[in-house]
C-alpha cells in the first residue's frame, strides 16, 4: 500500500468523526449527551435549587415581604410614671396626689401607614425582580459553559485524531527514509509536529478540565463531578432584529423591571417624604394619685403634636432630594430602555454572522479543504510538492472543522444572552421569532 494511501485512509477516518450528525439528542456511538432544550433545563432547575447566589436573592425577596408584613398601623403607646413633689407653700399632697402615672398613644393620622406599607410593597417588586434576573444570569452563565465545554470536548477529540493522524504519517515517513525515498528533514519535521501537538493536546485537555470545575461550580457540585460528553447541537436559526423582539425586551428584559420597581419606589418614598411635614398628634391620659393612702385625686387627657413649621424649608429639601431620587430612577429606566434595543440589535448581528460563518466552514470551506488535502498527499506522492505542504493541507482542514464547531458555539452563547435580553424562558420560545419581518432591512450598498 502507498503511503499516500496510509495516510489517507487515517485522515479520512479523523474528518469523517468530525462530520458527525448533530440531530440526536444521545449519540450512541459516542456515548456523548447533545446539548438540547430538556437536557437544558433539568439543569437549569438544578441551579435553582443549589446555586448559593439564587439561593442568596431568595432569602433578599423574603425579607423585604417579611419587612411589609411587620409595617404597624399604631405605634407602640408610651407609658410614663413619676412623683409629685410640693414645697412647704405649695398643695397638700394628700389632697393633689403625689403619684402620677400616663398613656400616650400616636395616632395614625395622614395616611401614613399605608405610605409605608406602599414603600415596602415597592421593595418587595424589586427585590423579586433581582431574584429573576439572578436566575435568568445564572441560566445564561450555565448554556454558555455547556457551548464552551462542548466545544473544548469538540477540540480535544480533533486534537487526539491529529495527533493519531502524524503519529501514523511520521512512522510512514519514517520507514520511507529508511527506505532511501525521502531525506531526514521530513521525519525530523513531523517529529517536530507531533511534540507540538502533543503539548497543545494537553492544553486543551486541562481546559476541558476546567469547564467541568465551571460547571460543577455553577450547579453547586463537587468540583471532581464526572460530566458525560457533550455534543453542541445543529446551526441554529437566526433571529432577525424585529418589532416583536423589541416588544418581548421592552416587557421582559429584567434589569427594566428591576428599574421600574425602582422607579415606584422612589416615588412612594418621594410622597412618605413630603407627608413628614404635616405634624405628628398624639392623644394621652395621666392621673394623680395618693400613695398614703391610694386613692385617686385627680386626672387629665391631652392631646399633643409636634410644631414643624420651624423647620418648613429643611422638609421641603427632604422632599426635594426624594424627587430627584425618583427623577434620576425615572431616566436610568429610559436609559436601559435604549441600550435594551441596542443591545438587541447587536445580539441579532453577532448571531447572523455566526450562523454565516458555521455553515460557510461546514459545507463550503471543510469541503475544499478536504478535497485540497487529497490533492497535497497525491502530490507529494509522487514529489512534487513539499512535506510542509501537506501538513499545512492537513491543518486546514482540522481547522475548517473546529472553525464550524466555534461558530456553533457562538451561535448557543449569543442565544442564551438574547434569552436573558427577552426574559424568554428557552430556546424553543425564539423559534417563532425567527419569522418576524426584520425591522431594520440589510442594504448591501449602505
Amino acid at each position: 500500500m502507498k503511503i499516500s494511501t496510509i495516510i489517507a485512509v487515517v485522515c479520512s477516518g479523523v474528518l469523517t468523526a468530525s462530520a458527525q450528525d448533530n440531530s440526536l439528542p444521545i449519540n450512541a456511538a459516542s456515548n456523548s449527551v447533545l446539548i438540547f432544550p430538556g437536557f437544558i433545563n433539568r439543569l437549569v432547575e438544578e441551579a435553582r435549587t443549589n446555586n448559593p447566589a439564587l439561593k442568596a436573592s431568595d432569602s433578599r425577596a423574603r425579607a423585604a415581604a417579611l419587612n411589609a408584613e411587620a409595617i404597624r398601623s399604631w405605634e407602640d403607646p408610651t407609658a410614663s410614671f413619676g412623683v409629685n413633689v410640693f414645697s412647704a407653700q405649695g398643695f397638700a399632697t394628700s389632697e393633689n396626689g403625689d403619684l402620677v402615672y400616663g398613656v400616650q398613644q400616636k395616632l395614625p393620622l395622614w395616611g401614613m401607614p399605608d405610605l409605608n406599607r406602599k414603600v415596602a410593597s415597592s421593595k418587595i417588586s424589586t427585590r423579586e425582580a433581582e431574584t429573576d434576573f439572578h436566575f435568568q444570569q445564572v441560566r445564561r452563565d450555565l448554556i454558555k459553559a455547556l457551548a464552551a465545554t462542548a466545544l473544548a470536548e469538540r477540540v480535544v477529540d480533533v486534537d487526539e485524531q491529529d495527533l493519531t493522524w502524524l503519529k501514523a504519517t511520521a512512522q510512514a515517513v519514517e520507514a520511507k527514509y529508511r527506505a532511501g525515498q525521502t531525506d531526514a528533514g521530513d521525519a525530523l519535521q513531523l517529529q517536530n509536529e507531533v511534540a507540538l501537538r502533543t503539548d497543545e493536546l494537553l492544553t486543551d485537555q486541562l481546559e476541558l478540565h476546567h469547564g467541568w470545575f465551571a460547571l460543577n461550580r455553577l450547579l453547586n457540585r463537587e468540583a471532581t463531578s464526572a460530566w458525560p460528553l457533550l455534543q453542541l447541537p445543529a446551526v441554529a436559526p437566526t433571529v432577525p432584529y424585529s418589532a416583536k423582539l423589541i416588544a418581548l425586551g421592552l416587557t421582559n428584559e429584567p434589569e427594566l423591571k428591576i428599574l421600574e420597581g425602582e422607579v415606584q419606589q422612589a416615588r412612594a418614598s418621594a410622597e412618605l417624604t413630603r407627608r413628614t411635614r404635616l405634624p405628628d398628634v398624639g392623644l394621652g391620659v395621666q392621673g394623680w394619685q395618693y400613695s398614703g393612702d391610694g386613692g385617686f385625686r385627680q386626672g387629665a387627657f391631652t392631646v399633643s403634636f409636634s410644631l414643624p413649621w420651624l423647620n418648613e424649608s429643611k422638609y421641603r429639601k427632604d422632599y426635594e432630594r426624594e424627587r430627584e431620587t425618583q427623577r434620576a430612577a425615572e431616566q436610568d429606566r429610559e436609559n436601559q430602555t435604549l441600550i435594551v434595543q441596542e443591545e438587541l440589535h447587536h445580539l441579532t448581528v453577532d448571531l447572523d454572522a455566526a450562523r454565516r460563518k458555521a455553515l460557510l466552514y461546514q459545507n463550503e470551506i471543510a469541503v475544499r479543504a478536504r478535497q485540497a488535502l487529497a490533492d497535497k498527499l497525491a502530490a507529494w506522492e509522487t514529489g512534487r510538492v513539499a512535506l510542509r505542504e501537506v501538513l499545512d493541507a492537513h491543518r486546514d482542514a482540522l481547522d475548517a472543522q473546529l472553525m464550524a464547531a466555534r461558530s456553533i458555539a457562538a451561535q448557543y452563547q449569543t442565544l442564551a444572552d438574547l434569552l436573558l435580553w427577552t426574559g424568554l424562558d428557552g430556546f424553543d420560545a425564539l423559534v417563532p421569532l425567527a419569522n418576524e419581518p426584520e425591522l431594520i432591512p440589510h442594504h448591501a450598498n449602505h
